[in-house]
């Protein structure tokens, strides 16, 4: 299923994944909030979706749980492309529970990933980030992405899950090719469907195994916590628990990953803010929150409208696919002061980076200190990190992913 073929601007069709890759759409957003913030995708076939450009209008459709509902999936292009019009196959994940369940199911692992409880954890990740950074250090060059910003927190939520280090490189493959999919590099000459559900059966064979033996010996861990949680009094069945530790698995990696690479060649862009940054260490929570506006690492959710509604003067029939942008959302003129500038010091920053409401990013916290401790010992120990290659961006409307960054900096030897 293709879009009508389209010239760009407003009309361009925002199901060409290439067109994220190489295009701009930054400069079609900014003309749909101008022109049509609540705008009409039609496609060829005569089905289509509702973007949502301006932030108060994604804000509504995040707040407003009875109209909008998360069940029958999160992602435009595996809904619209498969044609499926039911609720979600992976509708046991929290991610895709609507009121109340969801609460209930997220209840259970909720109190692991709160600030208190994740205090403890930052000299365990400060560590994990020496030793990221002693490995590459003494070279004087890497690729970002792959040698530091995905493995801290592929490390950081696979020690909170108790998966064994020897797995650690599984599973960063498998999340990478769940949510690239429609990328040739990880994909391997599969179709997108038959990629997602290969790595979804593979990840859950491995965790049947790890069920089976934290059902008899449960130990402090997220697996474990969902294994022998209850959800309105109840356990959660076999399968609710792996598409949940399936979640936590590619989003405890995904987002990071990408809002620290994001984040680094941000800086690494605006060498005012980076100076700025070096010379004042108190602007780093300002700065964190400035990353996720401007990186953005979920490009967009979708909700799907449970009864008619009306949004910014257009009406929405029930059924209709409902299209957040949060990308376009967190560059709106009229919620931030010029926008297209990238600000350490930015405050208020009332972005929609984690999304908002009943299903505000579990992870938020989690990511923010991993950010925090990730970016810091970067800038002190790679204070001169410069581009050393082109920037390869993830074939993705989805995720705002960067594949490979190379970097160079002067060598330094390893502190380990």
């Amino acid at each position: 299923m293709e879009a009508s073929p389209s010239t760009g601007g407003i009309d361009q069709n925002l199901l060409d994944l290439d067109f994220f890759v190489h295009g701009d759409p930054h400069a079609v957003w900014r003309e749909l909030r101008a022109r049509d913030p609540v705008h009409w995708n039609a496609l060829s076939s005569g089905a289509g979706f509702w973007s949502v450009t301006r932030h108060a209008d994604a804000f509504e459709v995040y707040r407003d749980q009875d109209h909008y509902s998360s069940a029958h999936g999160f992602r435009i292009e595996a809904m619209l492309l498969t044609g499926y019009s039911g609720p979600s196959p992976m509708g046991q994940m929290m991610l895709l529970l609507d009121p109340p369940r969801h609460q209930s199911v997220r209840q259970i692992v909720n109190k692991r990933f709160t600030p208190r409880a994740l205090e403890p954890y930052e000299a365990r990740m400060r560590a994990i980030t020496a030793e990221i950074l002693d490995d590459v250090a003494p070279r004087g060059q890497c690729d970002f992405v792959v040698d530091v910003a995905a493995r801290l927190p592929t490390a950081v939520i696979c020690e909170m899950m108790d998966i064994p280090r020897a797995d650690w490189p599984l599973m960063f493959n498998l999340s990478n090719v769940f949510i690239g999919s429609n990328d040739p590099d990880y994909a391997h000459q599969q179709s997108s469907a038959q990629a997602m559900g290969d790595a979804r059966a593979e990840i859950f064979s491995y965790m049947t195994q790890l069920l089976a033996t934290r059902r008899d010996v449960p130990g402090e861990d997220l697996i474990s916590d969902l294994i022998h949680g209850e959800a309105d009094g109840v356990k959660l069945g076999e399968m609710e628990v792996l598409f949940n530790c399936l979640l936590l698995v590619v989003a405890g990696q995904e987002t990071t990953r990408n809002a620290l690479s994001g984040g680094i060649r941000a800086l690494i862009d605006h060498p005012a803010e980076r100076r700025r940054l070096l010379a004042d260490a108190t602007l780093f929570p300002t700065a964190i929150e400035e990353i996720l506006r401007w990186t953005t690492p979920i490009t967009h959710v979708m909700r799907t409208a449970a009864a008619d509604v009306e949004l910014h003067g257009r009406k929405i029939r029930t059924g209709d696919r409902v299209v957040i942008w949060n990308a376009s959302a967190n560059r709106d003129e009229e919620k931030f002061t010029e926008p297209y500038r990238f600000d350490i010091a930015r405050t208020p920053n009332e972005h929609l980076a984690f999304g908002y409401g009943e299903h505000f990013c579990l992870g938020a916290n989690l990511a923010r200190l991993e950010m925090k401790v990730m970016i810091e010992e970067v800038m002190r120990r790679m204070p001169d990190l410069e581009p050393a290659g082109e920037m390869q961006r993830l074939r993705s409307n989805f995720v705002a992913g960067i594949k490979h960054m190379p970097v160079r900096f002067t060598p330094t030897p390893a502190l380990g």
